[in-house]
Order: C-alpha cells, then sequence, then structure tokens
C-alpha cells in the first residue's frame, strides 16, 4: 500500500464511533440514509448499513422495521465502547501491571489526576 494511502486511513473502530456518535446524538431512531447524511462524509449507503449492521450484531445498536428498511438507535455510548476497547487492550498483554504503567505514563497532562479522583471515587 502507498504510503499516502495508508496515513489516510482510519484507525480500526473509528467508522463505527462516528456512526454511534451519530445515533447517540438523534432524537430518534435513523435508517441508514438518515445516518449517512449526518456523517457529513462521503461514505457510500452500504458502507453505512455495514457498520449499521455490524453494530447491530455486537449489541450496541438495536435495529428496529420500517417498512422495508430498518431504523437504528444506540444501546450503548461512544465511552463505554473506548472503554470495552481498552479493557480489552489491557487483557490482551501479558503483563498487566506493565501495561497499566505505560498507560499511565502516557496520559495527558491532568488525565493521571482525573484518574486518582476517580478510583478515589469507589
Amino acid at each position: 500500500m502507498p504510503p499516502e494511502e495508508e496515513s489516510s486511513r482510519r484507525p480500526a473502530g473509528a467508522l463505527e464511533s462516528e456512526v454511534l456518535r451519530v445515533l447517540v446524538a438523534a432524537p430518534e431512531p435513523l435508517t441508514p440514509r438518515e445516518v449517512r447524511g449526518r456523517l457529513g462524509s462521503p461514505l457510500s449507503y452500504s458502507t453505512v448499513v455495514t457498520i449499521l449492521t455490524r453494530l447491530h450484531d455486537k449489541g450496541r445498536a438495536a435495529r428496529f422495521r420500517d417498512g422495508r428498511s430498518f431504523r437504528y438507535a444506540p444501546l450503548t455510548d461512544e465511552a463505554s465502547v473506548a472503554a470495552e476497547r481498552m479493557n480489552a487492550a489491557l487483557g490482551a498483554g501479558t503483563d498487566r501491571a506493565t501495561v497499566l504503567r505505560r498507560f499511565v505514563a502516557a496520559l495527558q497532562p491532568g488525565d493521571e489526576e482525573l484518574l486518582r479522583q476517580l478510583l478515589s471515587d469507589d
């Protein structure tokens, strides 16, 4: 793959996050066409349908029949999905303590203190 194509690729899960963000912001369930219109990106209709189907299959979106089409509503939010990914990444390492230590070392300014506050609230 040429370097310019590689750099223009989205990170894994980015499209699902974008679509989920649209669903969460909507006051009612949306059709794939409505989701596509609200995304403001040049995704094809079939790509949006594929992403919505994946979200439904993963239990992150509900699907309701609407005539010959479906409408989708969120069953989770973007923060929950990000937390699931972080937990999966932590579980993928063989040394959880080292993974956590390196994660904390890479936090943005203020995040370490926020993490301390969150841990002390429990």
